[in-house]
């Protein structure tokens, strides 16, 4: 007897606990290949707001502001990315009194569309021939392409998740070291 393989037929006799595992696989597959930095609602810093890293007036470098913004409302707004990440991986000497579980959200200013884009799911190119409000810069884009597009039109070193910022690599942007 000679039967036809009907693949809908062969889903439809997979317990339900079985196809769901196998969505939930796929959707997870997918998502962590697709991790665009989305757009995140931060109020922009003003006039006198300064970064509490460097102490410049913020408000001066729309096109490198970083901001947290803490759960009661209030925001600490950087000249760039690398300021914001000296300031994070350190709270007690920038923020006294400040947790980072406070922290309701964390943008970072797009290169390429100048919007404000979630930090924690940016892509950073360190080591290219831009440089920011305070010398070599981490700069953030929003997708894994348009960061491999910038290493490559910028001539840069890397590419890093936020995850991947630490100490080290801020003392080498310090110093010109990638």
């Amino acid at each position: 007897m000679n039967v036809a393989y009907n693949p809908t037929t062969a889903l439809a006799t997979l317990p339900a606990t079985t196809l769901a595992a196998i969505v939930l696989a796929i959707l997870l597959a997918f998502s962590a290949t697709v991790t665009n930095a989305g757009p995140v609602d931060i109020p922009a810093p003003g006039p006198k707001d300064t970064c509490p890293v460097c102490g410049m007036f913020v408000a001066k470098y729309p096109n490198w502001t970083a901001t947290v913004l803490y759960h009661d409302g209030h925001a600490h707004h950087f000249d760039g990315a690398k300021d914001l990440f000296k300031y994070l991986l350190d709270l007690p000497q920038w923020a006294p009194g400040h947790r980072a579980e406070d922290i309701e959200a964390i943008g970072v200013t797009e290169y390429y569309d100048l919007t404000r884009i979630d930090a924690r799911k940016a892509w950073y190119v360190i080591g290219s021939d831009v440089l920011g409000p305070m010398g070599h810069e981490l700069i953030p884009l929003a997708t894994r392409e348009d960061a491999e597009a910038f290493l490559r039109e910028h001539h840069a070193q890397r590419i890093v998740g936020f995850d991947e910022v630490g100490p080290t690599l801020l003392e080498g942007l310090d110093s010109g070291m990638f």
